[in-house]
């Protein structure tokens, strides 16, 4: 006997297909900002790209915002939107509070990690930070949560993505490995702090 609560098939259905298409709008709503902030500064000869972070410069702080949303052109932007497709939406599984909460929290704290510490008379533009603070993310999340499903996910993670951990040191001139090592170390702090449990205090009898 069905039970007189439970929606017709056809429409849990439909709203699966409806959660499905207001997730995926949401991240490929990110790109879509990205690109077209790209398409402006390449119109205003780069006048955007001053909006970076600029390590203990108060005129680069709003950058710990911008940053993220903002390229050195198409050939950085292409880099990076791929990867933040996949592990982003990797992420969406987790349901869009989740990503929206692990995506702010990686900005603010691996953004203001990089303006603090990040070495002077530097600029650093793109969202390669927020793709490393979402494999830190996701590396973290199975082991903090205890989840069998998201250990998994962290093994799977790190097998096809675990190659990016060698450019959070550094190396190439003109890369920004210190974004990329506070990005993933604000991913792993946001699922430290999104999925520890408190143990119950121990009550005397």
């Amino acid at each position: 006997m069905k039970s007189p609560l439970a929606l017709p098939t056809d429409h849990r259905r439909g709203q699966l297909v409806k959660a499905l298409k207001d997730n995926l709008a949401l991240l490929f709503g990110v790109v879509a900002l990205a690109w077209g902030l790209e398409v402006i500064d390449t119109i205003l000869l780069g006048f955007l790209d001053r909006f970076g972070i600029q390590p203990r410069s108060f005129a680069g702080l709003p950058g710990v915002v911008t940053s993220p949303f903002l390229h050195l052109g198409f050939g950085h932007l292409i880099s990076n939107t791929i990867p933040f497709l996949i592990l982003g939406g990797i992420v969406l599984i987790g349901g869009r509070r989740v990503f929206l909460m692990a995506t702010l929290f990686i900005i603010a704290v691996g953004g203001m990690a990089l303006w603090t510490l990040g070495p002077g008379a530097t600029n650093h533009l793109g969202t390669s930070g927020l793709i490393f603070g979402y494999l830190g993310f996701l590396l973290a999340r199975g082991i903090v949560e205890k989840s069998s499903f998201w250990i998994v996910v962290s093994v799977v993670t790190l097998l096809l993505y675990g190659g990016m951990l060698n450019a959070v040191f550094p190396g190439q001139p003109g890369i920004s490995w210190q974004g990329h090592l506070f990005g993933l170390v604000a991913g792993i702090l946001a699922a430290r702090v999104m999925f520890t449990r408190e143990k119950p205090l121990p009550l005397a009898n």
